[in-house]
């Protein structure tokens, strides 16, 4: 099998350079091997571009806001530029606020720390645990996984329907699963979020690496992702979107940055004015480097051009479930069905395997880094493997019973930065796993299934 076999009216540009692309690892069954990092939806390797633009900047590195200094200026500048460009990457409105945060975990929390009091928030089991979690304080509703995206929009529309209509309310979803790869139906939940009365904000961890993003065309009212999952290291990430809630919500951290004016008071207390733009929310010196690589990343896909790297995207999916379906031994999960639209995320069982013992060996014989377990995502997998709510869900050992601690999945996800030979390389060991059995013995160390030395 060759991904680069296709017709010739479909000649598609190669994989964008990435770092780590030529790095080496050992086989447990001797000599080493071109690592293929098949993890895309964790991490994904940095875009060389970004590196050497971050390379490029650190001898100019200088703190940001407040120095009077040349660098200060400069990284001031650099810092304020990259809002601009993800607010261009995400065709934002004109009055959208981008706020740079840690991750996407750390963009739903400080807006889940900004919500209006007394506000109901709806979320599908089906979310990753960034969206799934940060709730707690506010009035919540779990509605169950869908098994179409109109199934979600119609359950939406009816929770919906019964809730308080004088509350704020908040919908919070996912734009591409990462667990099944699947694309949920954003702009129609939108709609109807909005005629319910109620906001929407789109999880878009795993939908900006792979598909456009438009704030505007999607109607959404607020967008968070992470930056290492866009090709850009340094622990960045994004919330971006109306500025009223958050100009309106305490700071998400007290400190720096965030305070305009604090006077002591008679009484010796203090008073302090807040800034009422994104820094509100950004106290304490902020990851420059973080901001400029998101930024660098967001300019080195848009020139690449999205058009060009989905039908490049859509190639390597068609191989890798062309390749799994010819194993009747593997099982892809899926919420939606096999013609739903997704990026490259696909998670599989394999009959007569535990998935941490049959991730063990893709790495350690072959070289082929995926993920195994629950993704965090719990709620998901239990509902696509059909186990009982309280079946555990650890990392078992090789040999764990049918249900015995042996509860989870293995993931294999790419991107942009995929070579062909990757995706060929795993397709070829799945099938020669599953027909020959690993080559080498594995025992379970801290939870983790590993070669048996």
């Amino acid at each position: 099998m060759s991904v680069s076999t296709a017709a010739a009216d479909q000649t598609l540009c190669a994989p964008l350079p990435i770092l780590g692309r030529d790095v080496t690892v050992p086989l447990v069954t001797g000599g080493e091997v071109t690592y293929a990092a098949l993890d895309y939806a964790a991490s994904a390797p940095a875009l060389q571009r970004v590196w050497d633009d971050v390379a490029a900047y650190a001898p100019y590195y200088g703190s940001v806001h407040r120095g009077a200094g040349y660098l200060s200026q400069l990284s001031t500048d650099l810092f304020e530029n990259a809002r601009r460009t993800v607010a261009e990457f995400l065709d934002c409105r004109g009055d959208d606020q981008v706020v740079f945060t840690r991750s996407t975990t750390d963009s739903l929390n400080l807006l889940a720390a900004a919500l209006p009091a007394d506000c109901q928030v709806f979320v599908f089991e089906t979310e990753h645990h960034a969206s799934l979690l940060p709730w707690k304080d506010a009035h919540v509703t779990y509605l169950n996984a869908p098994r179409t995206p109109q199934e979600a929009v119609t359950a939406l529309e009816r929770a919906l329907a019964a809730r308080d209509p004088h509350g704020p309310a908040l919908v919070c979803v996912t734009g591409a699963s990462n667990v099944t790869g699947e694309l949920w139906p954003v702009r129609e939940l939108a709609a109807a979020a909005h005629t319910h009365g109620a906001r929407i904000v789109l999880d878009a961890a795993q939908l900006a690496p792979h598909h456009p993003v438009s704030v505007r065309d999607l109607d959404v009212d607020w967008v968070a992702f992470s930056g290492h999952k866009l090709y850009a290291p340094f622990g960045s990430g994004v919330l971006a979107g109306r500025a009223d809630w958050l100009r309106e919500a305490e700071p998400y951290l007290a400190g720096g940055g965030a305070s305009r004016k604090v006077t002591r008071r008679v009484d010796g207390d203090v008073d302090v004015e807040w800034h009422e733009s994104a820094a509100r929310h950004e106290a304490g010196s902020p990851n420059v480097i973080g901001a400029y690589s998101i930024a660098s990343a967001c300019k080195a896909l848009t020139e690449a051009g999205f058009d060009t790297l989905v039908a490049r995207e859509e190639q390597l999916i068609g191989a890798v479930r062309a390749g799994l379906a010819e194993v009747p031994e593997v099982r892809v999960l899926s919420l939606f069905g096999d013609d739903a639209p997704r990026v490259g995320v696909i998670s599989f069982v394999v009959e007569g395997w535990n998935s941490s013992h049959f991730a063990a060996a893709l790495s350690a014989e072959y070289g082929i880094g995926v993920r195994d377990g629950l993704f965090c995502a719990h709620p998901l997998l239990r509902t696509l493997l059909g186990s009982d709510p309280q079946t555990q869900g650890e990392c078992g050992a090789p040999e764990a019973a049918p249900g015995e601690k042996s509860l989870n999945a293995i993931r294999v996800s790419f991107g942009a930065g995929t070579p062909d030979e990757h995706v060929e390389r795993f397709v070829r060991a799945v099938k020669e796993l599953v027909r020959d059995g690993a080559k080498w013995n594995y025992r379970t160390e801290d939870g983790r299934c590993v070669p048996a030395v």
